[in-house]
């Protein structure tokens, strides 16, 4: 694991630490791809969450184009389920940061716990689009 990698995983171990009921954290890339995660999910289950989380982002978008203001400006997604809750936020270019909580998490004190992660190392939970690599025949 890179030293980017690492410190990644620690800040999400921290934002676990500081919000009650947090359970799980993952950071994805617009397209589904797990970034970083934390130690209790598994690396099947962090790509499992990161999916969802962007599958959840794609349809929030659709949703914003469609009966919000036409710029498909998405703040959060939580989506509330038997026995936990999920947020997802933007956290910088191209990339999502994802938590799971209990389901008598209080959605305020996670959002903002994530909002201010975000603002903190927005610049670190980049993930630029990927972009097709050439290959060039002798």
């Amino acid at each position: 694991m890179r030293s980017a990698d690492q410190q990644l995983a620690w800040l999400l171990e921290n934002l676990l630490e500081r919000t009650p009921q947090a359970r799980h954290a993952v950071v994805l890339s617009r397209d589904g791809l797990r970034l970083a995660h934390t130690a209790a999910l598994s690396v099947d289950r962090a790509d499992q969450l990161a999916a969802i989380a962007s599958g959840i982002q794609s349809l929030s978008y659709g949703a914003s184009i469609e009966f919000g203001d036409g710029t498909g400006g998405l703040r959060q997604s939580m989506t509330e389920f038997h026995g936990g809750l999920l947020f997802i936020v933007e956290a910088g270019e191209g990339a999502h940061l994802a938590v799971v909580a209990g389901d008598d998490a209080d959605p305020g004190v996670i959002g903002h716990n994530m909002n201010e992660l975000v603002e903190q190392i927005g610049e670190y939970l980049t993930a630029p689009p990927r972009t097709p690599q050439t290959s060039s025949r002798l």
